[in-house]
Protein backbone atom coordinates (compact mmCIF):
# COMPACT_ATOMS: atom_id res chain seq x y z
CA UNK A 1 0.00 0.00 0.00
CA UNK A 2 2.93 2.36 0.56
CA UNK A 3 3.36 2.98 -3.16
CA UNK A 4 -0.10 4.61 -3.30
CA UNK A 5 0.07 8.17 -2.02
CA UNK A 6 -2.48 10.07 -4.09
CA UNK A 7 -6.15 9.04 -3.98
CA UNK A 8 -6.54 10.60 -7.41
CA UNK A 9 -9.04 13.40 -6.95
CA UNK A 10 -10.32 14.20 -10.44
CA UNK A 11 -11.69 17.46 -11.80
CA UNK A 12 -15.16 15.97 -11.35
CA UNK A 13 -14.36 15.22 -7.69
CA UNK A 14 -13.19 18.78 -7.07
CA UNK A 15 -16.29 20.11 -8.84
CA UNK A 16 -18.37 17.99 -6.48
CA UNK A 17 -16.46 19.45 -3.52
CA UNK A 18 -17.29 22.97 -4.73
CA UNK A 19 -20.93 22.05 -5.31
CA UNK A 20 -21.16 20.57 -1.82
CA UNK A 21 -19.69 23.68 -0.22
CA UNK A 22 -22.09 25.93 -2.11
CA UNK A 23 -25.04 23.73 -1.14
CA UNK A 24 -24.13 23.89 2.55
CA UNK A 25 -23.67 27.65 2.41
CA UNK A 26 -27.07 28.10 0.79
CA UNK A 27 -29.17 25.51 2.60
CA UNK A 28 -27.89 25.00 6.15
CA UNK A 29 -29.57 27.17 8.78
CA UNK A 30 -26.84 29.57 10.04
CA UNK A 31 -28.06 29.09 13.62
CA UNK A 32 -27.56 25.33 13.31
CA UNK A 33 -24.14 25.75 11.75
CA UNK A 34 -23.14 28.13 14.54
CA UNK A 35 -24.36 25.71 17.21
CA UNK A 36 -22.42 22.79 15.71
CA UNK A 37 -19.31 24.93 15.38
CA UNK A 38 -19.45 25.98 19.03
CA UNK A 39 -20.22 22.48 20.28
CA UNK A 40 -23.71 23.44 21.45
CA UNK A 41 -26.70 21.11 21.27
CA UNK A 42 -28.73 20.66 18.09
CA UNK A 43 -32.31 19.45 18.38
CA UNK A 44 -33.73 16.39 16.67
CA UNK A 45 -35.99 18.67 14.60
CA UNK A 46 -32.96 20.62 13.38
CA UNK A 47 -31.20 17.37 12.47
CA UNK A 48 -34.28 16.22 10.58
CA UNK A 49 -34.61 19.48 8.67
CA UNK A 50 -31.03 19.20 7.43
CA UNK A 51 -31.39 15.51 6.58
CA UNK A 52 -34.46 16.23 4.47
CA UNK A 53 -32.53 18.79 2.45
CA UNK A 54 -29.77 16.24 1.85
CA UNK A 55 -32.37 13.62 0.90
CA UNK A 56 -33.97 15.97 -1.62
CA UNK A 57 -30.53 16.41 -3.19
CA UNK A 58 -29.93 12.65 -3.18
CA UNK A 59 -27.02 12.98 -0.77
CA UNK A 60 -28.44 11.66 2.49
CA UNK A 61 -27.21 8.08 2.19
CA UNK A 62 -23.68 8.03 0.68
CA UNK A 63 -23.17 4.30 1.34
CA UNK A 64 -26.48 3.10 -0.08
CA UNK A 65 -26.94 1.83 -3.64
CA UNK A 66 -28.90 4.14 -5.91
CA UNK A 67 -31.70 1.60 -6.33
CA UNK A 68 -32.58 2.01 -2.67
CA UNK A 69 -32.42 5.81 -2.64
CA UNK A 70 -28.72 6.17 -1.86
CA UNK A 71 -26.03 8.25 -3.52
CA UNK A 72 -24.06 5.24 -4.74
CA UNK A 73 -20.77 7.09 -4.36
CA UNK A 74 -17.31 5.57 -4.52
CA UNK A 75 -14.81 5.88 -1.66
CA UNK A 76 -13.39 9.19 -2.90
CA UNK A 77 -16.77 10.92 -3.04
CA UNK A 78 -17.66 9.61 0.43
CA UNK A 79 -14.34 10.88 1.78
CA UNK A 80 -14.90 14.34 0.29
CA UNK A 81 -18.43 14.44 1.70
CA UNK A 82 -17.30 13.45 5.20
CA UNK A 83 -14.40 15.91 5.17
CA UNK A 84 -16.34 18.93 3.90
CA UNK A 85 -19.44 18.41 6.03
CA UNK A 86 -17.23 18.26 9.13
CA UNK A 87 -15.24 21.32 8.06
CA UNK A 88 -18.43 23.31 7.46
CA UNK A 89 -20.08 22.42 10.78
CA UNK A 90 -23.06 20.44 9.50
CA UNK A 91 -25.01 18.16 11.88
CA UNK A 92 -24.08 14.50 11.45
CA UNK A 93 -27.70 13.44 11.63
CA UNK A 94 -28.91 9.95 12.48
CA UNK A 95 -25.64 8.07 11.97
CA UNK A 96 -26.90 4.65 13.18
CA UNK A 97 -29.65 4.74 10.55
CA UNK A 98 -27.76 6.22 7.62
CA UNK A 99 -24.30 4.71 8.04
CA UNK A 100 -25.03 1.39 9.76
CA UNK A 101 -28.48 -0.17 9.69
CA UNK A 102 -29.36 1.29 6.27
CA UNK A 103 -26.44 -0.38 4.46
CA UNK A 104 -27.06 -3.50 6.57
CA UNK A 105 -30.65 -3.76 5.31
CA UNK A 106 -29.67 -2.87 1.73
CA UNK A 107 -27.14 -5.72 1.67
CA UNK A 108 -28.60 -8.44 3.91
CA UNK A 109 -32.28 -7.59 4.32
CA UNK A 110 -35.19 -9.20 2.52
CA UNK A 111 -37.10 -7.29 -0.13
CA UNK A 112 -39.97 -6.97 2.35
CA UNK A 113 -37.62 -5.47 4.97
CA UNK A 114 -36.16 -3.03 2.46
CA UNK A 115 -39.62 -1.85 1.43
CA UNK A 116 -40.77 -1.57 5.05
CA UNK A 117 -37.74 -0.06 6.79
CA UNK A 118 -35.69 2.02 4.33
CA UNK A 119 -38.26 4.71 3.34
CA UNK A 120 -38.66 5.89 6.94
CA UNK A 121 -34.91 6.49 7.17
CA UNK A 122 -34.79 8.48 3.94
CA UNK A 123 -37.76 10.62 5.00
CA UNK A 124 -36.22 11.14 8.47
CA UNK A 125 -39.49 10.04 10.04
CA UNK A 126 -37.78 7.04 11.64
CA UNK A 127 -34.87 7.67 14.01
CA UNK A 128 -32.67 4.72 14.93
CA UNK A 129 -30.33 3.90 17.79
CA UNK A 130 -27.66 1.21 17.94
CA UNK A 131 -27.87 -1.52 20.58
CA UNK A 132 -24.31 -2.81 20.69
CA UNK A 133 -22.38 -2.09 23.92
CA UNK A 134 -23.44 -3.61 27.24
CA UNK A 135 -22.16 -3.59 30.82
CA UNK A 136 -19.01 -5.71 30.54
CA UNK A 137 -19.20 -5.85 26.74
CA UNK A 138 -17.94 -2.61 25.23
CA UNK A 139 -14.57 -2.99 23.52
CA UNK A 140 -14.98 -6.76 23.91
CA UNK A 141 -18.33 -6.69 22.15
CA UNK A 142 -18.41 -10.44 21.55
CA UNK A 143 -18.98 -10.91 25.29
CA UNK A 144 -22.50 -9.48 25.03
CA UNK A 145 -25.16 -11.21 27.13
CA UNK A 146 -28.45 -9.84 25.81
CA UNK A 147 -30.38 -12.95 24.80
CA UNK A 148 -33.15 -13.77 22.41
CA UNK A 149 -35.21 -16.91 23.01
CA UNK A 150 -37.54 -18.41 20.43
CA UNK A 151 -41.28 -18.28 21.13
CA UNK A 152 -43.07 -19.56 18.06
CA UNK A 153 -42.25 -17.20 15.20
CA UNK A 154 -41.05 -14.47 17.58
CA UNK A 155 -38.00 -13.73 19.70
CA UNK A 156 -38.20 -12.79 23.37
CA UNK A 157 -35.28 -10.44 24.07
CA UNK A 158 -33.93 -9.68 27.55
CA UNK A 159 -30.81 -7.73 28.49
CA UNK A 160 -29.26 -4.29 28.79
CA UNK A 161 -27.62 -1.97 26.27
CA UNK A 162 -25.26 0.76 27.46
CA UNK A 163 -23.95 4.06 26.04
CA UNK A 164 -26.77 4.01 23.49
CA UNK A 165 -26.48 7.32 21.68
CA UNK A 166 -29.70 9.36 21.36
CA UNK A 167 -31.96 6.48 22.36
CA UNK A 168 -34.20 9.12 23.93
CA UNK A 169 -35.00 10.39 20.42
CA UNK A 170 -35.18 7.04 18.63
CA UNK A 171 -38.27 5.10 17.60
CA UNK A 172 -36.30 2.07 16.32
CA UNK A 173 -33.32 0.08 17.61
CA UNK A 174 -31.12 -2.42 15.82
CA UNK A 175 -29.43 -4.68 18.32
CA UNK A 176 -26.88 -7.44 18.56
CA UNK A 177 -28.56 -10.30 20.41
CA UNK A 178 -27.22 -13.72 21.37
CA UNK A 179 -29.78 -16.11 19.92
CA UNK A 180 -27.91 -19.42 20.33
CA UNK A 181 -24.88 -20.97 22.02
CA UNK A 182 -21.74 -21.32 19.93
CA UNK A 183 -18.20 -22.61 20.59
CA UNK A 184 -16.83 -19.19 19.57
CA UNK A 185 -18.21 -16.18 21.42
CA UNK A 186 -18.50 -14.30 18.10
CA UNK A 187 -20.93 -16.95 16.90
CA UNK A 188 -24.60 -17.28 17.77
CA UNK A 189 -25.17 -13.50 17.58
CA UNK A 190 -27.98 -12.12 15.43
CA UNK A 191 -29.32 -8.76 14.30
CA UNK A 192 -32.82 -7.96 15.55
CA UNK A 193 -34.67 -4.67 14.96
CA UNK A 194 -37.68 -3.44 16.90
CA UNK A 195 -39.65 -0.28 17.72
CA UNK A 196 -38.58 1.56 20.87
CA UNK A 197 -42.18 1.72 22.07
CA UNK A 198 -42.34 -2.09 22.28
CA UNK A 199 -43.52 -3.34 25.69
CA UNK A 200 -40.50 -4.04 27.90
CA UNK A 201 -38.22 -1.31 26.46
CA UNK A 202 -37.17 1.44 28.89
CA UNK A 203 -34.55 4.18 28.54
CA UNK A 204 -32.51 5.69 31.39
CA UNK A 205 -30.53 8.89 30.64
CA UNK A 206 -26.78 9.11 31.24
CA UNK A 207 -25.49 12.67 31.62
CA UNK A 208 -21.89 12.95 30.46
CA UNK A 209 -19.06 14.99 32.00
CA UNK A 210 -19.98 17.99 29.88
CA UNK A 211 -23.54 17.97 31.18
CA UNK A 212 -24.93 16.64 27.89
CA UNK A 213 -27.66 14.03 27.54
CA UNK A 214 -26.42 12.17 24.49
CA UNK A 215 -26.13 8.58 25.75
CA UNK A 216 -28.42 6.23 27.64
CA UNK A 217 -28.85 2.82 29.18
CA UNK A 218 -31.61 0.79 27.56
CA UNK A 219 -33.30 -2.04 29.43
CA UNK A 220 -34.94 -4.87 27.47
CA UNK A 221 -37.36 -6.89 29.60
CA UNK A 222 -38.85 -9.77 27.60
CA UNK A 223 -39.32 -7.63 24.51
CA UNK A 224 -41.24 -9.53 21.84
CA UNK A 225 -39.61 -9.15 18.42
CA UNK A 226 -41.34 -10.63 15.34
CA UNK A 227 -39.34 -13.18 13.39
CA UNK A 228 -39.68 -10.93 10.34
CA UNK A 229 -37.39 -8.45 12.13
CA UNK A 230 -34.33 -10.70 12.00
CA UNK A 231 -31.88 -9.09 9.55
CA UNK A 232 -29.81 -11.60 7.59
CA UNK A 233 -29.18 -15.13 8.72
CA UNK A 234 -29.51 -16.16 12.35
CA UNK A 235 -26.12 -16.20 14.10
CA UNK A 236 -24.38 -14.31 11.29
CA UNK A 237 -24.29 -10.83 12.85
CA UNK A 238 -20.54 -10.76 13.52
CA UNK A 239 -19.65 -11.17 9.85
CA UNK A 240 -22.33 -8.67 8.84
CA UNK A 241 -21.04 -6.10 11.33
CA UNK A 242 -17.56 -6.38 9.88
CA UNK A 243 -18.96 -5.68 6.44
CA UNK A 244 -20.89 -2.60 7.52
CA UNK A 245 -18.07 -1.12 9.58
CA UNK A 246 -15.78 -1.65 6.61
CA UNK A 247 -17.82 0.91 4.68
CA UNK A 248 -16.72 3.60 7.13
CA UNK A 249 -13.03 2.83 7.51
CA UNK A 250 -11.90 6.46 7.43
CA UNK A 251 -14.64 8.05 9.54
CA UNK A 252 -12.93 7.13 12.81
CA UNK A 253 -9.88 9.20 11.84
CA UNK A 254 -11.97 12.39 12.05
CA UNK A 255 -9.98 14.21 9.35
CA UNK A 256 -12.47 17.01 8.80
CA UNK A 257 -13.12 17.42 12.53
CA UNK A 258 -9.39 17.75 13.24
CA UNK A 259 -8.99 20.37 10.51
CA UNK A 260 -11.94 22.32 11.90
CA UNK A 261 -10.57 22.17 15.46
CA UNK A 262 -7.17 23.36 14.22
CA UNK A 263 -8.77 26.36 12.50
CA UNK A 264 -10.73 27.14 15.67
CA UNK A 265 -7.53 26.91 17.72
CA UNK A 266 -5.77 29.41 15.46
CA UNK A 267 -8.74 31.79 15.62
CA UNK A 268 -8.88 31.61 19.42
CA UNK A 269 -5.13 32.08 19.72
CA UNK A 270 -5.23 35.40 17.85
CA UNK A 271 -6.95 37.20 20.73
CA UNK A 272 -6.35 34.84 23.66
CA UNK A 273 -3.89 35.26 26.53
CA UNK A 274 -1.30 33.00 24.84
CA UNK A 275 -1.20 34.89 21.54
CA UNK A 276 2.45 35.91 22.03
CA UNK A 277 3.59 32.78 23.88
CA UNK A 278 6.32 31.30 21.69
CA UNK A 279 6.25 27.88 23.31
CA UNK A 280 2.51 27.58 22.85
CA UNK A 281 2.74 28.69 19.21
CA UNK A 282 5.33 25.95 18.67
CA UNK A 283 2.83 23.52 20.15
CA UNK A 284 0.17 24.71 17.67
CA UNK A 285 2.63 24.20 14.82
CA UNK A 286 3.27 20.63 16.02
CA UNK A 287 -0.48 20.00 16.11
CA UNK A 288 -0.77 21.35 12.57
CA UNK A 289 1.87 18.81 11.53
CA UNK A 290 -0.11 16.04 13.23
CA UNK A 291 -3.27 17.01 11.35
CA UNK A 292 -1.42 17.02 8.02
CA UNK A 293 0.12 13.60 8.77
CA UNK A 294 -3.34 12.28 9.65
CA UNK A 295 -4.83 13.65 6.44
CA UNK A 296 -2.16 12.24 4.14
CA UNK A 297 -2.19 8.88 5.88
CA UNK A 298 -5.93 8.78 5.19
CA UNK A 299 -5.15 9.59 1.57
CA UNK A 300 -2.85 6.56 1.47
CA UNK A 301 -5.67 4.32 2.72
CA UNK A 302 -8.06 5.85 0.22
CA UNK A 303 -5.62 5.43 -2.66
CA UNK A 304 -5.02 1.79 -1.75
CA UNK A 305 -8.76 1.16 -1.57
CA UNK A 306 -9.32 2.71 -5.00
CA UNK A 307 -6.54 0.44 -6.29
CA UNK A 308 -8.40 -2.58 -4.93
CA UNK A 309 -5.97 -3.27 -2.09
CA UNK A 310 -6.90 -3.96 1.55
CA UNK A 311 -6.59 -1.06 3.99
CA UNK A 312 -4.81 -3.22 6.56
CA UNK A 313 -3.55 -2.11 9.94
CA UNK A 314 -3.26 1.55 8.93
CA UNK A 315 -6.96 1.93 9.71
CA UNK A 316 -6.23 1.15 13.36
CA UNK A 317 -3.36 3.64 13.31
CA UNK A 318 -5.74 6.29 11.95
CA UNK A 319 -8.36 5.59 14.61
CA UNK A 320 -5.73 5.65 17.36
CA UNK A 321 -4.00 8.82 16.17
CA UNK A 322 -7.21 10.53 15.03
CA UNK A 323 -8.68 10.30 18.53
CA UNK A 324 -5.46 11.56 20.12
CA UNK A 325 -5.14 14.52 17.75
CA UNK A 326 -8.70 15.70 18.35
CA UNK A 327 -8.22 15.41 22.11
CA UNK A 328 -4.95 17.33 21.95
CA UNK A 329 -6.57 20.07 19.86
CA UNK A 330 -9.54 20.38 22.24
CA UNK A 331 -7.17 20.69 25.19
CA UNK A 332 -5.09 23.33 23.40
CA UNK A 333 -8.23 25.35 22.63
CA UNK A 334 -9.11 25.29 26.33
CA UNK A 335 -5.69 26.67 27.21
CA UNK A 336 -5.64 29.24 24.42
CA UNK A 337 -9.05 30.63 25.36
CA UNK A 338 -8.18 31.24 28.99
CA UNK A 339 -10.49 31.25 32.02
CA UNK A 340 -13.72 31.94 30.08
CA UNK A 341 -13.39 28.53 28.39
CA UNK A 342 -13.98 26.79 31.72
CA UNK A 343 -17.36 28.46 32.29
CA UNK A 344 -20.36 26.16 31.90
CA UNK A 345 -23.03 27.47 29.49
CA UNK A 346 -25.56 25.53 31.56
CA UNK A 347 -24.91 27.67 34.61
CA UNK A 348 -26.47 31.07 35.24
CA UNK A 349 -26.45 33.12 31.98
CA UNK A 350 -23.59 35.59 31.72
CA UNK A 351 -23.47 38.91 29.90
CA UNK A 352 -20.26 38.44 27.92
CA UNK A 353 -18.84 40.05 24.78
CA UNK A 354 -19.65 38.12 21.61
CA UNK A 355 -16.13 36.75 21.19
CA UNK A 356 -16.12 35.38 24.75
CA UNK A 357 -19.70 34.12 24.57
CA UNK A 358 -18.69 31.97 21.59
CA UNK A 359 -16.21 30.16 23.84
CA UNK A 360 -18.73 29.07 26.46
CA UNK A 361 -19.06 25.56 25.00
CA UNK A 362 -15.29 24.99 24.90
CA UNK A 363 -15.22 22.94 28.11
CA UNK A 364 -18.17 20.86 26.94
CA UNK A 365 -16.37 20.09 23.68
CA UNK A 366 -13.17 19.23 25.53
CA UNK A 367 -14.96 16.84 27.88
CA UNK A 368 -16.99 15.29 25.06
CA UNK A 369 -13.84 14.51 23.06
CA UNK A 370 -12.58 12.27 25.86
CA UNK A 371 -14.88 9.56 24.49
CA UNK A 372 -13.02 9.39 21.16
CA UNK A 373 -10.37 7.04 22.52
CA UNK A 374 -13.04 4.69 23.88
CA UNK A 375 -15.96 4.30 21.49
CA UNK A 376 -15.71 2.65 18.08
CA UNK A 377 -12.87 0.44 19.31
CA UNK A 378 -10.84 1.77 22.22
CA UNK A 379 -7.21 2.90 21.82
CA UNK A 380 -6.11 -0.20 23.76
CA UNK A 381 -7.93 -2.42 21.28
CA UNK A 382 -6.34 -0.57 18.34
CA UNK A 383 -2.87 -1.06 19.86
CA UNK A 384 -3.57 -4.78 20.25
CA UNK A 385 -4.59 -5.01 16.60
CA UNK A 386 -1.43 -3.22 15.49
CA UNK A 387 0.74 -5.43 17.68
CA UNK A 388 -0.84 -8.66 16.42
CA UNK A 389 -0.73 -7.77 12.73
CA UNK A 390 2.56 -5.89 12.48
CA UNK A 391 4.70 -6.97 15.44
CA UNK A 392 3.30 -10.53 15.35
CA UNK A 393 2.78 -10.71 19.13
Amino acid sequence: MTRHLDPGFTEADEAFRSELRAFIEAELDPAVRDAVGRGASVTKAQHQAWQRKLAAKGWLAPNWPKEYGGAGWNSVRRFIFDEETALMDTPRGNVPAIDLVGPLICTFGTEEQKARLLPGILSSEDWWCQGFSEPGAGSDLASLRTRGLRDGDDWIVTGTKLWTSHAQNANWMFALVRTSEHPKKQGGISYLVFPMDSPGVSVTPIITLGGVHAVNQVFLDEVRVPGANLIGAEGDAWRMTGYVLGLERLVGAGIGHSQRLLKHLRDVLKTGPLAEDRAFRDRVAALHTDVLALKYTAHRVLAAEMAGEPAGTVVSVLKLKGAAVQQDLAEAIMEAAGPVAAVSPRAEPLDLPADEDALLWTATTYLDRRKLSIYGGSSEIQRNIIARRILKI
